[in-house]
């Protein structure tokens, strides 16, 4: 990009309070507006933030459609997304109004892949359910037939999705004992594959019909809107545990509540969900089933270094060249 495109001192307006070093930092580089609140943008807000920006900064709970996008002031050209996902970006409608979308791939994948493994291990062994009672006072000690759950060690874990998250969750399950599967939309390297032991399907119904644990780690996609639904769930065996960490549009929701209630399926572990912050009250009554509140990525180390790369991102634009994580056409 010539020297003549350079920024000076940009406006940036963040719609999330950030970590205090991110903000700050902010603060310090560009012409900030933080949302310290924390409250998120209502439509409005959102929209008059884009019509007066040339920069702005969103998270996942903020949906920049197309019709927000079109009413975008004409000094908005940067979405730098906090956050590695952007299904909530209409990013072709960002295209029209050449408007770059950037993003922070990479520095969640570590936090993401324990949580999706802490899931793998809690609902077999049933860890919620052992922590209620022992909150409840109806604990009455150790007994051979008290809390029986499935070791996890010999089963098979499907995992959907093989990208840095997917691989991150197969390592950790392998030291575990379990033996990977993943259904991709391309297979991966054998340099990839073979550490693992993993074995690629190209064909998800026969991945689905085979293993005993279901991790979903693809992104929301349209292609990925309800990738598991009632048909493929009724694939899935009575001893099968499903975990999702990564969107909850990718599973259709009522139909897993309805092979849970049915036992069609032994338990689920939920990091996200189809309606958020909504969450269905048909799964708070199930005991069978471990609910978290989008915390999958939530740690310090992760939310600084995603904030980092924010300000790369923002940077990098700022002073005439391509940002590093441009999220560009078949980003997926």
């Amino acid at each position: 990009m010539p020297e003549s495109k350079r920024r000076a001192n940009p406006r940036v307006i963040v719609t999330r309070e950030l970590t205090d070093a991110v903000m700050t930092r902010l603060e310090q580089l560009f012409d900030t507006i933080n949302n310290r609140g924390d409250a998120p943008m209502d439509r409005t807000a959102l929209a008059a933030a884009m019509a007066t920006c040339d920069v702005l900064v969103p998270t996942v709970t903020d949906h920049i459609d197309a019709e927000l996008i079109a009413g975008a002031g004409e000094r908005l050209k940067l979405i730098a997304n906090f956050g590695a996902g952007v299904d909530h970006i209409d990013l072709a409608a960002a295209r029209a109004r050449d408007i770059i979308v950037t993003n922070t791939p990479g520095v969640l994948t570590q936090d993401t892949a324990d949580m999706t493994m802490a899931l793998i291990l809690s609902v077999p062994r049933r860890l919620a359910e052992g922590e209620k009672l022992m909150r409840s006072g109806r604990w009455n000690g150790w007994s051979p037939g008290g809390m029986l759950g499935h070791r996890i060690g010999g089963k098979k874990l499907g995992i959907v999705g093989m990208g840095r998250i997917g691989q991150a969750v197969a390592l950790r399950a392998r030291a575990f004992g379990l033996s990977i599967h993943y259904h991709n939309r391309h297979r991966l390297p054998e340099v990839i594959e073979a550490p693992l032991g993993a074995t690629w399907h190209d064909d998800l119904d026969a991945m689905l019909r085979e293993v005993d644990i279901v991790s979903i780690n693809a992104p929301h996609t349209p292609q990925t809107e309800h990738l598991i639904d009632a048909r493929r769930l009724a694939l899935l065996g009575r001893h099968v545990y499903l975990i999702n960490t990564s969107r909850g549009d990718v599973v259709e929701e009522a139909a897993l509540i309805d092979a849970l209630e049915q036992g069609q399926l032994a338990g689920a572990g939920l990091d996200v969900y189809e309606h958020e912050p909504a969450v269905d009250a048909r799964l708070l009554a199930l005991p069978n089933v471990v609910l978290l509140p989008h915390m999958g990525s939530a740690t310090f180390e992760g939310r600084q270094a995603t904030g980092e790369k924010v300000i790369a991102n923002i940077r990098t634009w700022a002073d005439g060249h391509r940002p590093p994580d441009q999220v560009l056409e078949g980003w997926i």
